[in-house]
């Protein structure tokens, strides 16, 4: 079955990817877990995402679109990335989310529609 599994960082984590000393250590918490998730033949597809101050939200209302600067919704967290992948269980899933570098601040895991 696959999931997706949806990452999650604060505005500090964000900042975190620029800057020089602190960046070293995300940058490595991370590329542990993406080579030990790759390594793994799960992986169907996934992305890191830029920060939430470049996403753009569209709405339709009335049969008129409404685009807004930012993120669907403004939340303490935001998501930071994804990886789709293919494994047995949810059980299965929740044990690659619970590895993520920001499993402390929210990885959440959600099963795919199947056929799509």
């Amino acid at each position: 079955m696959q999931y997706a599994i949806l990452f999650y960082e604060t505005d500090k984590e964000f900042a975190t990817r620029d800057h020089t000393e602190e960046g070293a250590a995300y940058w490595g918490a991370w590329r542990s877990y993406i080579d030990e998730i790759s390594a793994s033949g799960i992986v169907r597809g996934g992305a890191g995402l830029l920060g939430p101050e470049t996403a753009t939200t569209i709405r339709l209302a009335d049969g008129r679109k409404h685009v807004q600067d930012g993120p669907f919704a403004a939340a303490k967290e935001q998501l930071a990335g994804f990886f789709l992948i293919e494994v047995p269980d949810i059980d299965a899933a929740l044990a690659w989310a619970a590895k993520a570098p920001c499993a402390p601040i929210g990885v959440e895991v959600r099963p795919t529609l199947p056929g799509m």
